[in-house]
Order: structure tokens, then sequence, then C-alpha cells
């Protein structure tokens, strides 16, 4: 089959918080930006396989600003990006892109995908997706079924019609290249224990993937039909932008009155018009250190080691080591994640309830949850070295070749700066100074300043701080490359 590439995109749901894989996942760099299976980002791979279907230039990412122009930022450059002012579900992102792709007059094909799942088969996924994109083409909203192998309640359920149950089943042979489609009959979203169980012997249900091919009017229709709250922010934001503005700029003054709501709940378990594709695809959402464990290369005892790990009578566990030495001796079924900061211990099928530490440090006012001590910015990275509530902090600061931060000031603290190594190019006020390695300089309370890299290599320096208040939200900023 041949396909128009020039007239589908991939819109990328790249938002999620990903708590559940803390403390390698942080609010301000969650999982989608983690490389868990391989060298690159769940984002880049999930790019990367559709590449044979969908043009990079036709890939439009949905995200969060602060992920975009923080320590995601090399990450998107070379994507069309919708900032999300406010978290507000899937439902309220899919209406946004499905908007912003329809702007000038075309109605393309969407392939929405999470931006954090992982697909073992992907010559398979690419059959379903061509099959998914033909039935789209005639009005279809396809979703991606993936056969149960456990009575997860974590998950949605999708049931095809019971007459279907054994073309399903052929299909899903390993030897199958059929991509067949089937009208679903019913949706359950997150089932209890027994009902999950019901469900899983039965053999006509499957999880609902999140993955979905649609064209962007049918599913415009099927959100102003069902969802008319999400229908009129759509339209105030369009309207907005027609009348002489960015689309953005209409988003950031129109997105936050979305109401909080998935398309699985608001629009799939209404409408008449989903079909499903049964997939055996190596499908993985990634949703908790027990499903990393899952698809992690395993030793002889099933324990998945990642980094500098010792594992002594060990059996069934997963342990990664991101900054020290992990020394394990006789655990079995435990997730052991180590950072720089944070150390998480938990039992295997207990992993689910992470969320539950993020949720308690937040509420506590830790910063934990927030970032790593090592925080990438488009100009480099900072790592804090030492903080004290007496007033001080350390940091050690990077700045990539040809790099600037932000011009800059702080209502509530001094920086003393000493460079490593490197050339450091520094404005203080109206003055510019060079300072060279071994030298240092001094910033004021007040004063207004950047630091640049005119170098060809990395600047490195240690920067320590006093003041009565040191948070990351005491800046100013009056110029800055990036965008902030």
């Amino acid at each position: 089959m041949r396909i128009e590439r020039k007239n589908i995109f991939a819109v990328i749901l790249a938002g999620g918080s990903g708590s559940r894989l803390w403390p390698l996942s942080r609010q301000h760099l969650p999982k989608q930006f983690l490389a868990l299976d391989g060298d690159a980002s769940l984002l880049q791979t999930t790019i990367n396989r559709i590449a044979p279907v969908i043009d990079a230039k036709n890939v439009l990412i949905v995200t969060q600003e602060s992920h975009a122009k923080g320590e995601a930022y090399h990450a998107l450059l070379a994507y069309r990006i919708l900032f999300e002012p406010v978290a507000r579900n899937t439902a309220p992102a899919i209406a946004l892109a499905a908007a912003y792709l329809m702007a000038d007059g075309q109605d393309p094909l969407m392939v929405v995908l999470p931006a954090d799942h992982i697909v073992k088969n992907e010559e398979r996924f690419l059959a379903h997706l061509h099959a998914a994109i033909e039935a789209a083409e005639n009005g279809k909203l396809i979703t991606f079924g993936i056969k149960p192998t456990r009575p997860d309640t974590g998950f949605g359920y999708i049931k095809a019609p019971a007459r279907d149950r054994g073309r399903a089943a052929a299909a899903l042979a390993p030897d199958s290249s059929a991509s067949n489609v089937y009208e679903v009959e019913r949706f359950t979203e997150k089932p209890d224990d027994v009902t999950a169980e019901q469900f899983l012997k039965q053999g006509d249900y499957y999880w609902n993937s999140g993955m979905f091919v649609w064209r962007a009017s049918a599913i415009l229709a099927e959100i102003q039909q069902h969802l008319p709250a999400v229908h009129q922010v759509i339209q105030a934001i369009l309207a907005e932008s027609r009348s002489g503005g960015t689309f953005q700029n209409a988003v950031e003054k129109h997105f936050s009155s979305m109401p909080s709501i998935s398309i699985d709940y608001g629009v799939l378990e209404k409408s008449s018009h989903v079909s499903l594709i049964p997939c055996d695809i190596g499908w993985n959402d990634v949703g908790s250190w027990q499903a990393v464990h899952e698809i992690g290369e395993k030793d002889e005892n099933r324990n998945a080691l990642q980094g500098n790990v010792i594992a002594l009578n060990c059996k069934n566990s997963l342990i990664r080591a991101e900054k020290r030495l992990v020394a394990a001796i006789g655990v079995e079924d435990i997730c052991i994640i180590e950072t720089a900061d944070a150390v998480l211990v938990s039992k295997n099928d207990q992993s689910q309830r992470v969320r539950e530490v993020v949720d308690l440090l937040h509420q506590t006012g830790a910063t934990e949850h927030l970032c790593h001590l090592k925080v990438n910015r488009p100009w480099g990275s900072y790592s804090v070295l030492e903080e004290d509530p007496g007033g001080f902090k350390i940091k050690r600061i990077e700045v990539a070749p040809g790099a600037r931060l932000s011009l800059q000031s702080h209502k509530r603290r001094s920086e003393h700066w000493v460079v490593v190594s490197g050339t450091a190019t520094v404005t203080i006020g109206s003055e510019v100074i060079t300072v060279m390695k071994n030298q240092s300089t001094y910033i004021p309370i007040g004063a207004q300043h950047r630091l640049e890299n005119r170098g060809g290599e990395t600047l490195h320096i240690v920067e320590i701080q006093v003041g009565d208040y040191l948070g990351e939200d005491d800046i100013q900023r009056f110029e800055d490359n990036y965008g902030r």
C-alpha cells in the first residue's frame, strides 16, 4: 500500500510527569526524556519507530513548556512543538493538536502516540500502522489493542465482538501478518481485580495501548459531540489565533479553561465509530519499575543489573546504579534504584506505589521529586554539590562551547565564580571581563550579569551562592537566547 506521507502527522504526547519511575524520573525531566531501554530516550525511540512512514518535519510534540525550555530542550529542537501551559490530560492535548493541524485548511491523518512506551517488534507495528492508516482514511477512529498477559488493573480494556474472537486470535499468532480491524463493542476503564480476571478468561478483551490513528476532522467532530466544553475552548483558541496572534499565544490565553479528561473517558467510551486492531508487538508502557525489569536484559537468575552493581545470591530483581556502587546480597523480587540524591527499595509487586512517595515529597515541601542534583539546561548543565540552610549553595556549572546564560539578576543572593577550565566571558552591569582558569569574579546582589563561553571547549566553573534565599526561582531575565 502506498501512503502519501506528506498528509500524515505524528502527534507525540510528551507532557506526562512519569512519577511512577521516581527517583530516575523527575518532574523537570520525566521518563519520556530518559533512556531506559538502550541509548536513546523513549521519546526519540518513538520518533525513530515511525520514521519509515512519517517524516520528521511532520512530527508534532505536545508537551509542557517547562520541558521544552528546560532540561529537555535539545531533545525537541528538530520538531514542531505545542506547549501546554497546564496539564489537562489527553483529550485536550489531542484536540489542541488536531485544531493546530487543521488551522491552515488541511485535514491530515493523525497517528497519536505516547512518548514513553516501548515496542520491541517494530516491523509488525509498522504493518499494523499501515492497516490503521487505511482504515482511518475511511473515517474510522482506530485504536491499537494489546493482548493481555495478566489481569492488570492499571489498563483500560477494549472488548471486540465475540463473533470476531477467532479471527482476532489468529491475527495475533507469531507467524501471522494479518492486521484485522474490528468494531469495538465496549470500553472498560481500569477494572477491579475480579473483573480483570474475568476479562482475561473471556479472551476477547484487549489492553488499551493509548496509540490511535484518525483523521483530524473526525476526532474533532467526536470531541464537539461528546466534550462540548473542550470544543468551546478550541474554538476560542482558533478565533484568537485568526485575529492576528499566534496559535501558541492563543493557547497560553485559553488552554487553562480546559476540563481535565482523558480521550478514553471523554470520547472513545461514547463513540460509535471506534475500531480495534489487535496487536502483539512486544509492547510495554514502562509504567513501573516492575515493567522496566520485564523489558531489561537478565542474567541466569532473572536479575536486570544496570550500572555499577554487585549482586550476590540475588534473584528476579532490578538493581540500577546511577552514581555509586550498589551491592546487594540475598534479595529476591526487589527493585533497587540509586541516584545521586535518592535510593528506592521496593518489592516488585509494590512498585506501582512509587507515586505515593512522590506525593509525600510534594506535601512535605521536599525537592527530590522535582529535579536531579545535575540539571540540564539549553546552555549546558549545573550540579548542586552542597547546600546549607545557613545560607550558601555550591554548584558546578558547565557551559557548552558558543553558549551563554541569560542576562539576569538575583534579588536575594550574591555569586562567586571560580573558573576551573576553559575561559569565561562575564558581563557585570556595563563591564565585560575575561576570566581565565584559576581566576575568579564576584556578582553582587541585584547586579545584572551574564556568563558566556566564547571558546571551543566546555567551560567549567564552581559557583558559590550566598544569601537568605537560594531558590532557582530567584531570577529575573532581561535577555535570553532560548526564549525563557
